[in-house]
């Protein structure tokens, strides 16, 4: 886990900066919050937005630098406002409930959750399993196991007899259980 950086000391205020300061939240709120309604949010939500705004421009370095021009300080807050209202407005979209008829709707008949991980994880195991057999036992097990092809067609396939495609898948299946058994897995 990386360490926290250490907050960089802002540099001094400018005198007057606290009664600008003041004089700025008075002259900006209520068009701030204005316009952060205009973005989705109740009027709880936009107050908190426009608080947590102008909280961030005290923590800007350049906002005291903008003592000298108050137009600018208005640009930066609005910036500042209207991308918290819009972050603000996506955590409610997602972090919103569901209607019960949304939730009644989602299948709830199935494998659990646990039972499809340990599914996909024994598939993976398998597919890794196969990937170490020899190019001629791939292609039977491929064939016979999973296309479920005919041991006759197998061995048209490959051109060899279907006895040597069933030795072969025989001892497939035993390579395959010795690797599936060394990766914690046991037959079902």
């Amino acid at each position: 886990m990386p360490k926290p950086r250490p907050a960089r000391p802002l540099p001094p205020a400018p005198p007057r900066f606290l009664a600008w300061l003041s004089e700025l939240v008075h002259a900006q709120r209520a068009r701030l919050v204005r316009q952060v309604r205009r973005e989705g949010l109740s009027a709880e939500d936009a107050l908190e937005c426009v608080q947590e705004a102008f909280s961030s421009f005290l923590t800007l370095p350049q906002a005291r630098q903008l003592v000298e021009v108050p137009e600018d300080a208005a640009k930066l807050l609005s910036v500042l406002a209207r991308n918290l209202a819009r972050n603000r407005r996506r955590l409610h979209a997602v972090a919103r409930t569901h209607a019960p008829a949304e939730l009644a709707a989602l299948p709830s008949e199935g494998p659990s959750v646990d039972a499809l991980i340990a599914a996909a994880e024994a598939h993976a195991a398998a597919v890794g399993c196969v990937a170490h057999l020899g190019e001629v036992q791939r292609r039977v097990v491929t064939l016979r196991l999973l296309d479920e092809v005919p041991g006759e067609d197998v061995a048209r396939l490959l051109g060899t007899s279907a006895g040597n495609v069933a030795v072969l898948l025989h001892r497939a299946k035993g390579q395959l259980r010795t690797c599936m058994a060394s990766a914690g897995y046991r037959e079902a």
